[in-house]
């Protein structure tokens, strides 16, 4: 497999050159990038460093780098497409490719205003806490005297993605995620635990492939019941059947993200972002 030096710049955290640049590298499997993040890229110095690292890289590789750009600020971007040399480095400015078109339609300029998309807000920063709190609150059934201010409440087996699941919604969209594990006595009987029946509107199911269930669990108590493929493939097969009798939407996340999870529950429900 081949590899290839992948640089993010940003004159901020880096998390918006991450994620927009990662989103391209996912459509090409068969390389092995080696990911650098080069965060609060704010004048002319550290911008002739971070060229000169990633110049040094493709010469190190012998092959051309790439970096990805977020950088708001002209005179930073500009050093960057004058001295980069092409024949090193391929560089895309994130700015330029979608600001720059937007400007155009709009007939208008747009701020240039550095970390505007990290500035803070108090509210969407006082939901997003409030929500984390919850979520970490109201985790794996440790308290369902809360579940009334719940957004959704997340059922499924152990470890099928609940409580990741659930601190993303609350991270990234604000919403009050709670969740609780299904257990013997619910596969037993196949039924929904009691303390569940009253927020069934509010429920949503995780299911997951017995074969990846029962690695997951092996790589945290190997050799025993709870990891065995025999008791993993009725658990999943009792919480399938309970998803169908109490007609609960749900999901399979066996190959899915956490954030692909979470876009399929803010899909098939009724859930509105709350920041």
């Amino acid at each position: 497999m081949s590899q290839r030096s992948i640089f993010f710049i940003s004159d901020q955290t880096g998390i918006t050159a991450e994620t927009l640049g990662r989103s391209l590298l996912t459509q090409f499997g068969d390389v092995d990038f080696i990911q650098i993040t080069l965060p609060f890229i704010d004048d002319e110095e550290k911008a002739m460093q971070a060229i000169k690292q990633v110049e040094h890289a493709a010469d190190k590789s012998g092959e051309i780098a790439f970096a990805f750009s977020t950088l708001v600020q002209d005179e930073l971007r500009d050093l960057f497409t004058q001295h980069f040399d092409t024949s090193k480095v391929m560089y895309m400015d994130f700015f330029q490719a979608f600001i720059a078109p937007m400007e155009k339609a709009l007939d208008m300029k747009s701020s240039h205003q550095v970390g505007r998309s990290h500035s803070a807000d108090t509210a969407a920063y006082t939901q997003r806490i409030s929500a984390i709190n919850f979520a970490m609150s109201n985790d794996d059934g440790i308290r369902t005297d809360h579940y009334a201010d719940a957004d959704v409440i997340l059922v499924g087996v152990s470890r099928s993605g609940k409580t990741p699941t659930c601190l993303f919604l609350a991270l990234q969209y604000g919403i009050y995620a709670a969740n609780y594990p299904l257990a013997d006595e619910n596969f037993e009987k196949a039924t929904m635990p009691d303390v569940l029946k009253e927020h069934k509107h509010k429920l949503y199911g995780l299911n997951i492939d017995a074969d990846r269930l029962a690695q997951i669990r092996s790589e945290r108590k190997p050799d025993s019941r709870y990891a065995s493929l025999q008791q993993v493939n009725y658990e999943v097969r009792q919480a399938s059947a309970i998803f169908r009798k109490f007609g609960l939407a749900h999901t399979d996340t066996t190959h899915a993200s956490v954030e692909e999870i979470a876009s399929l529950i803010l899909q098939q429900t009724d859930l509105q972002r709350r920041i």
